[in-house]
């Protein structure tokens, strides 16, 4: 069942394009990734998802229908503007926003208590929401998204502002939250935390579609694997083109494309020549390769 599906749909702001012809679907139980630079359109289209703007082209269909205000509580947004009341405390502003979310007063006091303990938040449950740091105010902002269980969920930069424990934290709720039948959406431009999280992304540019697909297949589509070496000596070889199409040094290793038709043996037969390998792998291209490459082919600087 396609929980989220995207036909043609464009958005404009005076005469620019911010979404452009964009189609996709988001299947249950996926978490799904919406990638792009600054700009492309991430955010747009996640509002229009979420009916705060309407397509002037294009349909969208969520749970196989047009959004109406009694679908709502199915879903869980977390816009990237977060909005909290910081002078709340921090156990009232959940129940409360649990409330509004259509549980009764007991659950959302009951379901808040459970979710601040486990964001370990239940020593500043009395306190004031300006006064937590940045780091827990996004912890209470994505407890608010999900203390309803929703069916769906739409997160606009979700690892924003969270240092490498906090993500590791979210990225296992998000994985728990999927393990359990929950559709999840959201936008980044921090390809190591999609590459773990996503089942398939759309990456867009300019308000398009220009890569899309499940993990496997946007690299397959992509390119070839790359081969590192890291090692000790001259590396002349490096500069044979009929060889290696291309280099990349980091210092403790090189990353190379072999030129058409080499293969890892003949590039390794000939590198044993002229240098000490400590190790020899083949790694497939990584989101973060893809994502720079494509921009930058359109000619553009991400931000």
């Amino acid at each position: 069942m396609e929980i989220v599906v995207l036909r043609n749909v464009y958005k404009f702001f005076g005469e620019k394009h911010a979404v452009e012809d964009l189609s996709f679907s988001v299947p249950k139980g996926q978490i799904f990734g919406l990638l792009g630079p600054n700009g492309a359109g991430k955010t747009t289209t996640l509002r229009m998802i979420m009916r705060i703007l309407l397509p002037d082209q294009g349909t969208i269909q969520v749970f196989g229908n047009t959004l109406a205000p009694s679908m709502v509580n199915r879903i869980g947004y977390m816009p990237e503007e977060r909005g909290l009341y910081k002078k709340m405390k921090v156990f009232d502003c959940v129940a409360f926003f649990g409330e509004l979310k259509g549980l009764s007063p007991e659950r959302a006091r009951k379901k808040a208590k459970e979710w601040l303990s486990r964001f370990e938040l239940s020593e500043w449950a009395q306190k004031k929401i300006g006064e937590l740091s940045k780091g827990m105010q996004q912890k209470v902002q994505f407890i608010l998204t999900v203390l309803h269980e929703p069916e769906l969920l739409i997160l606009d930069e979700p690892f924003s502002g969270l240092d490498p424990v906090n993500v590791d934290e979210m990225k296992n709720m998000l994985l728990e939250m999927k393990n359990n039948g929950t559709t999840i959406i959201f936008s980044s431009h921090q390809m190591e935390q999609v590459e773990k999280l996503c089942d398939a992304i759309c990456l867009i540019h300019r308000g398009k579609n220009v890569l899309s697909g499940t993990l496997s297949e946007v690299k397959s589509k992509f390119g070839k694997n790359r081969i590192r070496i890291y090692y000790d000596g001259k590396a002349q070889f490096l500069k044979d083109r009929s060889l290696v199409l291309e280099s990349n040094d980091f210092g403790k290793y090189v990353e190379i494309q072999p030129a058409p038709g080499v293969t890892p043996n003949a590039l390794l037969k000939r590198a044993v020549q002229e240098i000490s390998i400590h190790r020899f792998e083949i790694t497939e291209p990584s989101l973060h390769d893809i994502f720079v490459q494509l921009v930058k082919n359109q000619g553009e600087q991400i931000e």
